[in-house]
């Protein structure tokens, strides 16, 4: 059912400018390097301010997707059946219970009671059921996988609070795709696609999240911000902080000149120009998150023209023959996470007793020579067996950061006698016409599964995805394979956590791609706003899901 997406550079500049910076640490807050030994009581009311980067679409979940900085206030001005904590484990939020059948097709999800829209209104299953109608419908501007997915799965409404959905066959991550925001059938049942997408409703949304819109701010024609309040009768935990207000700039310096006139409290992103001012300000807490994507290397294990590939000891030598550390410390700012597998860390199903494979340059060389892979006798730099030369082609998506990424690595393979040819391409170009295509024969690229909570890495690396899928590399692992599969269907997080454990033990061992890093994402808050915390991320608006219990520090006397 499932079809992700592999995303690279386009990714990163449509999700904005996302910080690559420190590590996720859950030691508690510091102020001027001394670690707070208590904090006041939490306090009611007070107004709280944020920078966003970017100029705000339509506020409707339906037509967020491809606006990062509209899902930043959906979040918190509508409710999903269910949420994921941050190690990507099923929450409820507008469903208060929900059951399985035994043959994992069908799912009952039970509503909470006296749950209201803004507007007063009930909440019922007709909500939910009219939502889905959306993420179905051709008309939408709803990536094709998501309503693929929608378009298999028959819905009922068997009363007013219980919804029933039927699978074709199991799928243990649909759960995943239960957390898109419910919109009211009673406001936007009657309009057309083309009505809905110009709809007054999305510059006054109603729904039914901790907090209701209020107005947008704006000079002139142009909006410049939008205020919020706390909802008097919201279903779960009523947040501390009466209001939230953001305002909308153009990039990090103006966000930037903004808290420090003070003109708001929190700063969306800290991108890199303005990351060693915000560390340097002592009035601002930093906050990092790790992001769902992973930076690595894909080999074409299936193109002839480059079959040492097939050959572990090359794989494995590639691997050792990288200072990855050195390329996020140089390259990142020393800001990103060592990739030790293709499952993020922080999650329930990462698997913590994989011992990562360390810089060496001297044993890489060693095991090429002990597979046969020699210099010439008659002179030369680059390493042959049976007149095959080392040698092979790089492409990787335009950018500054991937060209130092990508010429550190020529030069790094370059001293263990294998021959690099740099192919920098733009990101359709690279996808379309190489990875789809199969013929490339290295990429450098980013794995993202933004929004994607449950791991289920079968697109990229399961057997049958290597021809028409997404499994680019090639890889043809009959073991690796049966794990993904058994791990699909089974409902179990136990038995599921020990699938993906003996997988990532067995893509460890084979390394059918180099890992390099995962990225963070990083966010400020001023000091006098407390409570804020942040775990590993699924998508940067996550960093609301505490957000109730965010509150003003009251003034010292």
């Amino acid at each position: 059912m499932r079809r992700l997406r592999w995303q690279l550079l386009i990714l990163i500049a449509a999700l904005g400018m996302v910080g690559l910076f420190l590590l996720n640490r859950p030691a508690p807050a510091t102020v001027d390097g001394v670690p707070e030994t208590a904090s006041p009581p939490p306090s009611v009311g007070g107004a709280y301010t944020e920078a966003l980067l970017g100029t705000p679409t339509r506020l409707n979940p339906v037509l967020d997707f491809y606006s990062a900085v509209d899902r930043d206030v959906d979040r918190l001005l509508y409710s999903s059946l269910l949420r994921f904590d941050d190690r990507g484990l099923p929450v409820p939020e507008l469903a208060e219970s929900w059951g399985i059948s035994q043959d994992a097709r069908v799912y009952n999800f039970s509503l909470r009671q006296g749950v209201r829209w803004h507007d007063g209104q009930p909440l019922t299953s007709a909500d939910v059921l009219f939502t889905i109608g959306l993420l179905k419908d051709p008309g939408l501007p709803v990536p094709d996988d998501l309503r693929e997915l929608w378009e298999t799965v028959e819905v009922e409404a068997l009363d007013a609070s219980l919804l029933q959905f039927r699978l074709p066959e199991p799928y243990a991550p649909f759960l995943d795709y239960l957390t898109f925001g419910v919109l009211p059938a009673h406001l936007l049942q009657d309009l057309t696609p083309e009505e809905f997408i110009s709809a007054p409703f999305n510059l006054q949304p109603v729904g039914s999240g901790p907090y209701r819109f209020v107005q947008f701010l704006g000079e002139g024609s142009q909006i410049t911000g939008v205020e919020l309040e706390a909802f008097a009768e919201y279903y779960g935990e009523k947040p501390f902080l009466d209001r939230i207000t953001f305002h909308y700039y153009p990039d990090a310096a103006a966000a930037w000149q903004a808290y420090q006139a003070g003109q708001v409290l929190g700063l969306s992103q800290v991108p890199i120009e303005i990351f060693p001012e915000v560390l340097a300000e002592e009035n601002l807490r930093v906050y990092t998150g790790r992001l769902p994507q992973l930076t690595l290397v894909l080999f074409n294990l299936a193109n002839p023209g480059v079959s040492f590939f097939q050959d572990l000891a090359v794989r494995k030598a590639l691997l050792m023959g990288l200072n990855r550390q050195r390329m996020i410390d140089e390259f990142l700012s020393g800001q990103a996470i060592l990739a030790d597998g293709p499952i993020f860390p922080g999650t329930w199903a990462y698997y913590e007793g994989l011992e990562p494979l360390a810089y060496d340059s001297e044993q890489a060389i060693d095991l090429l020579r002990e597979a046969g892979y020699a210099l010439p006798a008659e002179g030369g730099d680059v390493r042959v067996k049976e007149e095959v030369e080392l040698s092979f082609t790089l492409a990787y998506p335009l950018g500054e950061q991937y060209e130092q990424m990508a010429v550190y690595i020529q030069e790094s393979w370059a001293r263990l006698g294998v021959e690099v040819e740099l192919e920098p391409l733009p990101y359709l170009d690279l996808v379309e016409s190489r990875l789809q295509t199969r013929t490339y024969q290295a990429a450098l690229v980013d794995l993202t599964l933004f929004r994607s909570p449950d791991p289920d890495p079968y697109p990229f690396w399961h057997q049958a995805q290597a021809t028409g899928g997404q499994n680019y590399s090639g890889w043809d692992d009959r073991p690796a394979s049966e794990y993904l599969e058994q791990a699909r269907v089974t409902l179990n997080f136990e038995e599921r956590g020990r699938l993906y454990r003996n997988f990532q033990a067995r893509f460890s061992r084979e390394i059918p791609a180099l890992v390099l890093y995962y990225p963070v994402y990083t966010y400020a808050v001023d000091a006098q706003v407390e409570g804020v915390r942040m775990g590993p991320l699924f998508d940067p608006s996550d960093r609301f899901a505490f957000a109730g219990t965010w509150y003003l520090a009251a003034p010292s006397q």
